[in-house]
């Protein structure tokens, strides 16, 4: 069983590592549900001893993106390649559907890389179709809490998504994973598994809205404890 970890900081990248994370996520911003890194953080994911693949979404709302964004995104799987990184995490859509164009020309921007489709497929009301389509682009896998909030609840349709699949690609449950929900997602037979293994960070909001007091990051006891329990 792999154990992905989302991380958005050096701190938290660190934090994955040592508590045992076979494969990172790396973003900007998980707490608008994760951005493109900065350069200079994919530079020093790629040394640190694990797969790190890097998010490609230029900014939070909607996985709707104009021909200026899909520009930006291809330059920033560039940088990815770049700084050394071996895959990246992406996805677009357009009324309802997978952006067949947008992904076509991220792909192939991404050629050589390993690709994840990320849960924009958990937008999608013809979730078989969209399984179809991501192996057809040539993702390896997919990212989802099966349309739920979390994926222990989205067990029904994450079912559905791995039978469409037929092990053409990995499905991965993502949202909500943690020692405590894992027994509910045990019986899919899934193959990797997707968490953030975090913990509130200490400090106080501030009047300026540079702290929230709701931030949060990788915690090393976190990642151990689950990747213990995944065997």
């Amino acid at each position: 069983m792999l154990l992905e970890v989302c991380v958005d900081d050096a701190v938290g990248l660190a934090e994955a590592v040592a508590g045992g994370a076979d494969r990172v996520e790396l973003c900007a911003a998980l707490g608008v549900g994760g951005l493109t890194p900065s350069a200079g953080l994919m530079e020093v994911a790629a040394g640190c001893g694990v797969p790190c693949y890097a998010m490609i979404r230029p900014r939070p709302g909607d996985f709707t993106f104009g021909i200026e964004e899909v520009a930006v995104m291809r330059r920033d799987i560039r940088a990815a390649r770049a700084a050394g990184l071996p895959g990246v995490v992406l996805g677009a859509a357009r009324a309802g559907r997978l952006d067949l164009g947008a992904l076509g020309d991220l792909v192939a921007e991404a050629q050589g890389m390993d690709l994840t489709l990320h849960r924009v497929i958990d937008l999608m009301a013809d979730v078989e179709m969209a399984v179809e389509q991501a192996v057809a682009l040539g993702f390896r896998r997919v990212l989802t809490s099966g349309g739920a909030r979390v994926a222990h609840e989205g067990v029904g349709r994450l079912a559905v998504m791995m039978q469409a699949a037929a092990g053409r690609l990995s499905v991965m449950p993502g949202s909500g994973v943690t020692v405590q929900t894992w027994p509910r997602l045990a019986g899919l037979g899934v193959q990797e598994v997707h968490a953030s293994c975090a913990v509130a960070v200490g400090g106080r909001a501030d009047a300026f809205g540079f702290v929230t007091g709701a931030e949060k990051r990788c915690d090393r006891v976190q990642v151990a404890a689950l990747r213990a329990v995944l065997g």
